[in-house]
């Protein structure tokens, strides 16, 4: 078996992360777009050269990528990695020029004189259970809240784990839902209340789904086409078109939220129409939108173009909002339990260093190519290190948390949306909000694993929250729907 970023730790030369600029051979026929079977040819004409060899591992020309004999062995190698990334604080550049400077052999016998090597990997194979499943196919949108999912292969959190994850770009949620419910994903990048709605089996079959992990909070804007830069007053945007990116999206409970505060019937005063994030700017230069309420980077990317503004960000209308999630099926979880552990613990490791500031340049080079967002990485940049231009004033903004990155799920938003699809009529009837909120979103489950990975979760589950000046109470949802002058429900 193989996996990427499961190189020799100790050898210099070695890459143990893939960011744009590796010359490994799998990223550089990845830049050269060959097929999968060029580069299966590739690697088989490797084999036969070494074929006469005393080598039993089969290695990645450039990368270090190697053939274990058996998942112990590969187990082996991931604690290694593990330990040596730790030492160098995940920072793979210093650990390669230390070990040039040093040697791999000083520096291997210097750690194993501090730290019992052999019985931390025996330890590890004792409280890890062998994995049901290591190739693992997982979803993603490609915008920066999937930043955690998506950095987590090039810099090599799934290996860590043992893991050799496919991510794939997907078009948009309708098929990220429907793929994850067919079984061609194991898991998936999903708007938080994804995992709701196909748990309810609103606009899909009923499936139990469970999300264990929030991806970002805040994230979003609302854009605006230039030719509207005189109307930035809601009240003003009576017969406009809004993109959001999906039904059950914050995205669309946000922009609902947002015009209706300021008198405006998202149902009847304005159109809302669902648009893939990829394709938003294009509708607005095409005049098909008049603005959209969307992930980043296309908030961005409008500026960039020149075709739009940025006229509020999300954090602006609820600070610390949830946006994006990693979920999968229930069946999964309970059916390849250690697999999904190791998935789980990837994410988090992931998204906690996707959180810290120092990280956002490194992320931003790791995630902009081709197979990844596709997208400048300045523009990516400025929306991951909060440095940004909005398209009206001349000045550069520096608002850190313009995006920011915290596992942790709630059940208190969970409860906030859930309220929502009940208010604009997307689920009918008595709600048991708590019930579901702790079915969907497994909070308890997320504070162990923090609590084993060293993070620090929060000691509650539920908690109020302030949205444009007006008061959340988790304990009182249908109180809270039936407060809004404008809404379905009756």
């Amino acid at each position: 078996m193989t996996n990427k970023s499961l190189g020799n730790p100790y050898d210099g030369d070695i890459r143990l992360t893939h960011t744009v600029g590796c010359t490994c051979n799998d990223c550089r026929t990845k830049h050269l777009n060959i097929s999968d079977r060029q580069r299966t040819k590739l690697l088989e004409q490797q084999a036969e050269n070494m074929a006469s060899s005393d080598s039993t591992a089969l290695s990645d020309p450039g990368s270090g990528n190697e053939q274990f004999a058996s998942s112990e062995e590969m187990l082996d190698r991931v604690v290694e990695n593990a330990i040596v990334r730790g030492v160098f604080n995940q920072h793979d550049a210093s650990r390669r020029k230390f070990i040039k400077l040093v040697g791999g052999g000083t520096f291997a016998a210097a750690l194993a004189s501090v730290l019992p090597m052999e019985q931390i990997k025996a330890a590890v194979k004792e409280t890890t259970g062998k994995l049901e499943k290591t190739k693992l196919k997982v979803g993603f949108v490609p915008i920066t809240c999937a930043t955690p999912i998506i950095m987590a292969h090039p810099l090599g959190f799934y290996s860590k784990y043992g893991l050799d994850v496919e991510v794939i770009k997907t078009a948009g949620w309708a098929v990220a839902r429907d793929k994850s419910l067919n079984g061609e994903y194991d898991a998936s990048h999903m708007l938080t209340p994804m995992p709701l709605a196909m748990t309810l089996g609103a606009g899909s079959t009923a499936e139990p789904y469970i999300m264990p992990a929030v991806e970002n909070i805040n994230g979003q804007a609302i854009v605006l086409h230039n030719k509207h830069k005189d109307k930035r007053d809601p009240k003003q945007w009576k017969g406009f078109k809004f993109g959001v990116p999906f039904d059950y999206s914050m995205h669309n409970f946000l922009l609902r939220y947002y015009v209706a505060e300021h008198g405006i019937d998202p149902d009847q005063d304005i159109q809302i129409r669902v648009v893939p994030p990829p394709e938003m700017v294009a509708n607005l230069r095409a005049g098909n939108l008049d603005g959209y309420l969307s992930p980043d980077p296309f908030n961005q990317r409008a500026v960039y173009e020149k075709v739009g503004f940025i006229h509020i960000l999300t954090k602006d209308i609820w600070e610390g909002h949830p946006c994006c999630a990693f979920a999968c099926s229930q069946r999964f979880a309970t059916e390849m339990p250690n697999t999904y552990a190791a998935l789980f613990k990837s994410i988090v490791d992931a998204t906690h260093y996707s959180a810290k500031s120092e990280n956002r340049e490194e992320i931003s080079k790791a995630i902009a190519p081709k197979n990844y967002l596709n997208q400048p990485e300045i523009v990516i940049r400025q929306v991951l290190t909060g440095r940004y231009v909005d398209g009206l004033e001349k000045k550069v903004h520096d608002v850190p948390d313009r995006i920011d990155f915290d596992p942790f799920p709630w059940h208190s938003m969970a409860v906030w949306i859930l309220t929502q699809m009940k208010r604009w009529g997307y689920i009918n009837g008595d709600v048991d909000y708590n019930r579901i909120a702790e079915q969907v979103y497994v909070a308890e489950e997320t504070s162990e694993v923090m609590r084993k990975l060293g993070y620090e979760p929060p000691s509650k589950t539920y908690e109020k929250y302030t949205i444009m000046g007006k008061t959340f109470d988790y304990a009182k949802p249908d109180e809270y729907v039936n407060s809004f002058a404008i809404k379905r429900v009756s």
